[in-house]
């Protein structure tokens, strides 16, 4: 496949991936938690907060707050961020909007913390969706990105920061300590549902096989599992032997037939399994970084080339 083709490919199947994840996203935030009068952190949140003050759809208010929010950091944050964020923020407005009058009452009746629980889950995977195919759904990620820029404190705290600042905000609108400590669960298992969904994406399995029979399983794992092998040579200290040392990266759903490859050529084989999260070459993830462009002798910028490094390569 020519490489734009590729590319195209690429970045349509995140498009559609991103869509996805925000879909399931506005499925849970408009079935489960709104009805409950639960109020969440980041702009959606804000929205909710005026809803329940105005009548004003909750869409309406976290797209305008998102517009204005990016209107501001456009100069600190950057062009792409601004750019990425406004159409993760549009899908998913539009989708809670047209949810919104879908669901009057929650999914599930009289199961407050069931609803809790099951909304929390879907966003934090909807999000994590979103974020494994470099989506953004804007909110107090803008504010947190402005605000690392001007100072030492990390987006991450920023975030927290905001989000609590919003839920505790619902107590001075019903009064009631339940709803704030819901919205506060809600927020923390969206977040954690979402690092489980992108680490799970880029966890892979490192082998390492000591084995007599080396070749014939490293031709085998090339052949059959269509995987790379590196050959070390070390030594068997007990022994005093030389030996060759297999090194094989593999995604976690593919451990089982390294295993079988192995085992069918020496039951005897050394195999040692390690989780390894984020593999990046050929073959696995790429690493999406924006390099800065490097100075010549003479002052003027070169385009930006990929740093070296020392890692085993996958032959």
């Amino acid at each position: 496949m020519p490489k734009l083709s590729r590319n195209i490919w690429l970045s349509s199947k995140d498009y559609v991936f991103i869509v996805l994840g925000l879909c399931i996203y506005a499925f849970g935030f408009t079935a489960f938690v709104l009805p409950e009068k639960v109020v969440i952190g980041g702009l959606v949140g804000v929205g909710s907060l005026v809803y329940f003050l105005t009548d004003i759809p909750v869409a309406i208010t976290s797209y305008v707050c998102n517009l204005l929010l990016l209107a501001i950091a456009y100069k600190i944050v950057g062009r792409q961020f601004v750019v990425r964020t406004v159409f993760g923020a549009t899908v998913l407005n539009l989708l809670i909007g047209i949810m919104q009058p879908l669901f009057p009452e929650p999914l599930i009746a009289q199961q407050t913390f069931m609803n809790i629980i099951i909304g929390g889950v879907l966003c934090g995977v909807g999000i994590g969706l979103a974020f494994t195919h470099n989506g953004s759904t804007g909110g107090t990620d803008i504010v947190a990105a402005m605000v690392s820029k001007r100072s030492n404190v990390s987006i991450g705290r920023m975030m927290i920061y905001c989000d609590f600042l919003i839920i505790s905000s619902s107590f001075f609108l019903f009064h009631q300590i339940d709803k704030v400590v819901y919205g506060l669960v809600v927020t923390f298992l969206a977040s954690f549902m979402t690092d489980q969904v992108i680490n799970t994406n880029r966890q892979a399995v490192q082998f390492t096989i000591i084995s007599r029979y080396w070749e014939e399983i490293a031709t085998a794992i090339n052949n059959e599992a269509r995987r790379g092998c590196t050959v070390l040579s070390g030594m068997g200290w007990y022994t005093k032997h030389e030996v060759k040392m297999l090194i094989v990266m593999c995604r976690k759903i593919e451990s089982v037939t390294i295993f079988r490859i192995v085992k069918s050529i020496d039951k005897d084989a050394f195999i040692t399994q390690a989780n390894v999260n984020g593999v990046y070459g050929q073959g696995f993830d790429m690493v999406k970084l924006k390099m800065k462009p490097s100075k010549n002798h003479d002052g003027l910028e070169e385009p930006a080339h990929a740093v070296p490094h020392d890692a085993i390569k996958q032959e």
